[in-house]
C-alpha cells in the first residue's frame, strides 16, 4: 500500500510534535538517555536507600531545538532521581576449557542494579 493510499497514516499526531527534553547523564561509568518519569537500571548506588534522591552529572541536555553540551554550562546542571529498587541482573554463566588436559572451570555472575526514576532536569541557564 502506498503513503498516498494510507490516509492519515504518515501524518503525525500533536503528542508526536510535542517538545520533549531529555539528557544524557553519567552513572557507573556508563551512558544513559533519560526523560522526565523514565525508569532506569544503573549500576548500583551503594550509598543510597530506597527512596533517596540521587544527583546524576549531565553531558548533554536537549530541550526542543535548544541543545546543551557546554561543559561550563553543564556543571550547575544535575539531573535529580529517585532510588526506586536494588536488585540483582540475569545470571551470566562463565565456562573456561580447555581440550585434552583436563581443564574446564564454571563460574557465575549476576551484576547489581539500581533502578532510578528521573524526577527533574533542570534547564540550562540561556
Amino acid at each position: 500500500m502506498h503513503r498516498r493510499a494510507a490516509g492519515l497514516r504518515g501524518c503525525r499526531s500533536s503528542s508526536e510534535s510535542e517538545i520533549r527534553v531529555y539528557a544524557i547523564v553519567r552513572s557507573g561509568g556508563r551512558q544513559h538517555k533519560v526523560a522526565v518519569g523514565d525508569i532506569v537500571e544503573v549500576d548500583k548506588i551503594s550509598t543510597a536507600k530506597v527512596g533517596d534522591t540521587v544527583e546524576l552529572s549531565t553531558l548533554l541536555v536537549v530541550d526542543g531545538e535548544a541543545v546543551t553540551s557546554d561543559p561550563w554550562v553543564l556543571a550547575g546542571i544535575k539531573v535529580q532521581a529517585e532510588v526506586v529498587d536494588h536488585h540483582k541482573g540475569q545470571k551470566i554463566d562463565i565456562l573456561r576449557y580447555k581440550n585434552k588436559t583436563g581443564y574446564r572451570r564454571r563460574q557465575g555472575h549476576r551484576q547489581q542494579y539500581t533502578a532510578i526514576k528521573v524526577t527533574e532536569i533542570p534547564a540550562a541557564a540561556k
